[in-house]
């Protein structure tokens, strides 16, 4: 039964991989036709209609539904930043489905190599190259002006995939940094069930299933200097492990 298992997932990865490609590939002339004539929120607004379209399409197909949870405390057409865990190649997906509005990622320069999907990324996400001073200057800036204009965006406090036994790794200070200096609202959300459908450690245990999107409520800043930060840090990773705790 063991070995009849491992081949069912093994089919069930390239069938999930086949609809992944196809998806992308569906929506890709929208995509770039969108980032070369609309600039600002407005254009990020329309492709990320279209990231939905492909986050649809793959969950529908490959047999994974997105649920959410108090997604009520996320005000309509207010701009956050959005933290969440990371433990899964299906937390993209996800967060594409679960999230309300458009938001603008941040995420590694490295996933620009990867074919088809790095067409797309490169549109979507404010890239980092971490091991570069002035990569990180530039996408903290990027992100400063998308905020300005009304956008959400997103980042990973973890800093990478967790692939450690823990609920939560420990967070760097980027996200806290950047709520505090340009005064914007935290949104701690947590991905459960992700890692178990789709473990990084063990691929041939994939299976299709139920992933849920449970969203805290939003932290306010105002007020808060940079002596604040090491508290705010220790306050949201405190109700995101609660929040996986309580739904986990």
């Amino acid at each position: 039964m063991k070995a009849l298992r491992r081949i069912l997932s093994l089919i069930f990865i390239i069938w999930s991989f086949l609809i992944f490609i196809s998806a992308m590939l569906l929506v890709l002339p929208f995509i770039v036709t969108c980032s070369a004539l609309l600039r600002g929120k407005k254009g990020d607004d329309i492709i990320f209609f279209f990231l939905n379209i492909w986050g649809w399409i793959f969950c529908t197909f490959c047999f994974f539904s997105i649920r959410t949870k108090n997604k009520k405390a996320i005000k309509p057409g207010k701009a956050y930043i959005y933290v969440c865990n990371h433990n899964s190649y299906l937390d993209a997906v996800a967060i594409v489905r679960a999230i309300p509005g458009a938001f603008k990622p941040l995420g590694k320069i490295e996933m620009v190599r990867v074919p088809i999907f790095g067409i797309i990324y490169r549109r979507v996400v404010v890239m980092i190259d971490r091991a570069s001073k002035e990569s990180r200057a530039k996408s903290v800036e990027q992100l400063k002006a998308d905020l300005a204009e009304g956008q959400s965006i997103l980042i990973f406090p973890e800093g990478t995939m967790n692939r450690t036994n823990r609920a939560l790794t420990e967070f760097y200070d980027g996200a806290f940094r950047l709520a505090i200096e340009t005064q914007t609202p935290i949104a701690p959300m947590v991905i459960i069930n992700a890692r178990n459908l789709f473990p990084r450690a063990d691929p041939l245990a994939a299976r299709p299933g139920t992933i849920t999107c449970v969203f805290g409520e939003p932290v306010e800043i105002y007020g808060l200097v940079a002596e604040n930060l090491d508290d705010l840090k220790a306050r949201v990773h405190k109700r995101m492990s609660s929040l996986i705790e309580t739904y986990g």
